[in-house]
């Protein structure tokens, strides 16, 4: 069975992420959906708000500053660890934090002063953020 056009649930339909009215990302109603609840799962685990205002008439406020301060913090905390689960779990959600990040003009800091570990895996996840922002519409 097809969705019905204008529900919830139909994929066709989309949200808007913006930030002082230039759109960051523009994904599917159901994309928009989960990486919302991945938002909320991470803002928990690390304590601090993202910044990323509720869904309202299909458009998300991004507050700079808060968001900021949760890309650095998300990236020092999966930079950090060593679990290979945690690492699959979150790697997705944080390639995808990173081009909004980029698409906002927000230069993340260098977790742990830019150690070589560190400085290697922030350049493979920038290079990840870079293919993955190519197939995410604006």
């Amino acid at each position: 069975m097809s969705p019905t056009p204008g529900y919830v649930n139909d994929l066709r339909m989309s949200q808007y992420f913006e930030l002082g009215g230039q759109t960051l990302w523009n994904p599917s109603n159901g994309v928009a959906r989960m990486f919302l609840r991945q938002v909320a799962v991470f803002e928990t685990e690390l304590g601090l708000p993202s910044g990323i205002g509720e869904m309202r008439d299909d458009e998300c406020q991004i507050d700079p500053a808060a968001y900021a301060a949760f890309v650095d913090s998300l990236l020092a905390r999966h930079v950090r660890t060593t679990h290979a689960v945690l690492i699959a779990l979150s790697e997705g959600f944080v390639t995808t934090v990173l081009v909004l990040a980029e698409r906002a003009g927000i230069e993340p800091g260098r977790p742990d002063g830019g150690a070589a570990g560190v400085r290697e895996e922030m350049a493979r996840l920038r290079e990840a953020s870079r293919a993955l922002g190519e197939s995410m519409a604006r």
